[in-house]
C-alpha cells in the first residue's frame, strides 16, 4: 500500500490501506477490533473513504472482528467473495514431498526476472494483466534486494517460466503470496514445489511460521506441505 502512495489508517478500531490499486482486494480493511456498536460507522467511513479515491476496495473479515460487520457490509453494497481457508504451518515440520525436480527455483533479483515473474501472473493469476501489471510495478519500486521483506521466486523448466510465488517475512513470520503457476504448466506439482521452495528460502532468514490464504481448489496441496487450516476468512468486496 505504501509503496503504491497509501491512505492508511490504524488506531485502535481498525486498520486499513488504500494504495490506489485497481484491484479492490488490495485495498483493504485489514483489521477491526472495533466495539460491535461502532461496526456501522466504521463500514460507512471505509465507504466513503473508497468513494474519495475513487477506487475499489475490500473488508477482510475474521471470526475475530465484530460478528454483525458481515451483515452491514452486505447492506452497505459489499459483495460477499465466500469464505477462504487462512492457512499456517511450522516451516520446522514441512512435509518432505516428492516435489517436481525438473523446476527450476530462482530469486527474483533483476528486472528481466520481475517481467518473468508479471508475465506468469498476468497468464494465470487473478484478474490477468490488469493485476499482474499493478503488482510488478509495486514490487519493482519496493526494490528486488535481498535484504527486502519481500521476495519473489520464478520457477523454469528448460529455461522456460511457467511458475512464481512471493514471500514476505515480518519477523519470524513468512506470508506466501501470489502462488501462481501458468495454466498450460498446471497438475505437474509446480505449484507445491515453488511454495516448499520459497519456505526454504524465508527459513534462511529467520522465519520459523509461513501463513497464506488458499482457494479452497489449493487447500489440498497446502496441506500436503504441512500447512493447516486456522480459520476460515470472508472477503468483501465494493467497486463503483
Amino acid at each position: 500500500g505504501r509503496a503504491g502512495g497509501a491512505s492508511e489508517r490504524s488506531d485502535d478500531e481498525i486498520a486499513w490501506t488504500i494504495g490506489g490499486s485497481p484491484i479492490g482486494y488490495h485495498n483493504a480493511v485489514v483489521r477491526c477490533t472495533a466495539p460491535e456498536e461502532r461496526s456501522s460507522a466504521l463500514v460507512d467511513e471505509w465507504r466513503d473513504a473508497l468513494r474519495h479515491h475513487s477506487l475499489p476496495g475490500s473488508w477482510h473479515w475474521t471470526p475475530v472482528q465484530p460478528r454483525d460487520l458481515p451483515r452491514l457490509l452486505l447492506e452497505a453494497g459489499f459483495d460477499d467473495g465466500g469464505d477462504e481457508p487462512a492457512m499456517a504451518a511450522q516451516i520446522s515440520n514441512l512435509a518432505d514431498v516428492p516435489m517436481a525436480t525438473e523446476l527450476q527455483v530462482t530469486p527474483v533479483e533483476d528486472s528481466s526476472a520481475l517481467n518473468e515473474y508479471r508475465q506468469i501472473l498476468t497468464a494465470g493469476f487473478g484478474e490477468g494483466p490488469k493485476e499482474a501489471d499493478w503488482v510488478a510495478s509495486v514490487f519493482a519500486a519496493i526494490g528486488l534486494e535481498s535484504h527486502s521483506p519481500w521476495r519473489h521466486f520464478v520457477g523454469r523448466v528448460d529455461d522456460d517460466p511457467v511458475a512464481a510465488a512471493s514471500t514476505l517475512l515480518t519477523d519470524a513470520t513468512a506470508g506466501i503470496y501470489f502462488v501462481c503457476t501458468r495454466p498450460d504448466a498446471r497438475r505437474r506439482g509446480f505449484g507445491a514445489a515453488i511454495t516448499h521452495k520459497a519456505m526454504r528460502h524465508a527459513a534462511r532468514d529467520g522465519a520459523t511460521l509461513a501463513v497464506l490464504g488458499s482457494s479452497p481448489m489449493g487447500q489440498r496441496v497446502y496441506e500436503r506441505l504441512g500447512f493447516r487450516t486456522v480459520f476460515s476468512s470472508r472477503l468483501f468486496e465494493l467497486d463503483f
